[in-house]
């Protein structure tokens, strides 16, 4: 069967019906130097000979299970279990839609559910959705649920210390909308504190957004920054990193109204770069107005247990433009990955990861600190990433390790004005001593 059904007749026919002789007149409308240039395609080969300059074009590629990492901020290169896969590409799952009917979709309903439930333990948190795109959207549209003109909370306040990233996507949500986005400078320790949130809250405060730990690495004082919060009847919004949490206190316990995430640490490929996977949970009392799949377990008359979508009043099948949920077919793959890693890993499993991202961590920043030219940057405790000092450009740098078959960290001010001096480093349970020792080497060369 080829891909596309229509016979050359058919073709014909559909051209026929709407008055003209070839496809592409229907493109005529816009200019040529826009259109999509002809394909000049080699011809065919034997399926072999492909295979093999496949595989040749493929040697090329750096792995990063054999080369030396050291690039976070927001995307880790974390061990997948081999489970992970092998249950994705089970075929009930890794073509399942939005499951509509329940009776036809236990399966996927279960797994959601599941996804859920370890969210909420993970967060500490009342009720967890069926996933978002990603960490930036989840954390946008979780600032925005706490929005509500009628309240005369339209203000979000938003810590300099978030992801630029996310900052950037929540200024996007909110263009156009009756809402401010107050940014708050970035302090000198990287680190925000209750002092540095006061002169922009007031009684116009939907919520406060912090991150935790924060973009530079550094964990926030959340009870603190959600008493400043709280203290002016806004809800405090934390943007977590899901590893952390095996080691650190789950916001939920700290204040935190509404917590999002980026779930791909959590069995989820790097893939230059996507898919990701949101994660968003919040109070009970938000339950409404949070978007996407909501799903429940029941009993039927039989008293067999049972799995259905919950709240679909609020959906756009059946609200359309009123509905409050605003995402349909979810993360919903991504979000099965997430649940079988942290099923496989339990709770003493992802302690230990995050226990060997920490210690791993510390030990990196230990080493270049002992280096000429280089010093830490930054106040409090860090979990596994950290800034540093360079006696260089962080560019150069990076191309020089490049060189020496080493991936760099993040040079800061590629995404943060005034600070081109800066490198955020990061180390996983994947970063091995023998990696670490080979940086500082390489680092040691090049301040010779």
């Amino acid at each position: 069967m080829v891909f596309s059904p229509h016979t050359p007749e058919d073709r014909a026919m559909m051209l026929q019906a709407i008055g003209v002789d070839r496809i592409e007149q229907l493109f005529e409308g816009i200019p040529a130097s826009y259109r999509f240039p002809e394909l000049r395609l080699p011809p065919p080969v034997a399926e072999a000979d492909i295979f093999r300059e496949l595989l040749e074009l493929s040697l090329r590629n750096w792995s990063t299970v054999a080369t030396p990492t050291f690039l976070g901020a927001g995307s880790y290169n974390h061990y997948v279990p081999a489970v992970v896969h092998q249950i994705l590409w089970r075929g009930e799952f890794y073509t399942a839609y939005t499951p509509y009917q329940p009776e036809v979709s236990q399966g996927t309903l279960q797994s959601i559910y599941e996804f859920q439930s370890l969210v909420c333990l993970l967060t500490g948190m009342d009720v967890a959705n069926a996933s978002m795109y990603d960490g930036a959207t989840a954390l946008a549209e979780g600032a925005l649920l706490c929005v509500s003109p009628s309240r005369g909370r339209t203000a979000i306040v938003v810590a300099g210390t978030v992801h630029p990233y996310y900052r950037g996507v929540l200024r996007t949500y909110t263009r156009g909308l009756p809402v401010e986005v107050r940014e708050v400078p970035i302090p000198d320790s990287l680190r925000t504190a209750p002092q540095d949130l006061e002169r922009f809250v007031d009684e116009s405060t939907a919520c406060v957004v912090v991150q935790y730990p924060n973009f530079y690495g550094r964990i926030e004082d959340l009870a603190a920054l959600a008493e400043t919060a709280h203290a002016v009847g806004a809800r405090f919004v934390v943007s977590t990193y899901p590893i952390a949490l095996g080691l650190l206190r789950p916001p939920g316990e700290l204040g935190a109204d509404v917590v999002t995430g980026e779930g791909q640490c959590l069995g989820i490929p790097q893939s230059f770069g996507g898919p990701g996977l949101g994660l968003l949970a919040a109070r009970m009392e938000l339950v409404r107005h949070l978007p996407g799949r909501l799903i429940g377990a029941t009993v039927d008359r039989e008293g067999k247990r049972g799995f259905v979508m919950v709240l679909q009043t609020r959906e756009q099948h059946i609200r359309r433009e009123k509905a409050t949920s605003n995402i349909c077919t979810n993360q919903g793959l991504m979000a099965l990955a997430a649940t079988v890693y942290l099923s496989a890993l339990g709770r003493r499993g992802l302690q230990k990861i995050a226990e060997l991202c920490y210690h791993k961590a510390h030990y990196l920043a230990q080493r270049i600190a002992e280096l000429p030219g280089w010093s830490l940057v930054g106040e409090g405790a860090f979990f596994n990433e950290f800034v540093v000092r360079c006696p260089q450009d962080p560019r150069a740098i990076n191309e020089f390790l490049l060189q020496r078959g080493i991936i760099g960290g993040l040079a800061v001010g590629e995404l943060v004005p005034q600070q081109d001096d800066l490198m955020l480093l990061c180390a996983t349970e994947l970063t091995t001593k023998e990696h670490i020792d080979r940086l500082v080497e390489a680092l040691r060369d090049l301040t010779l």
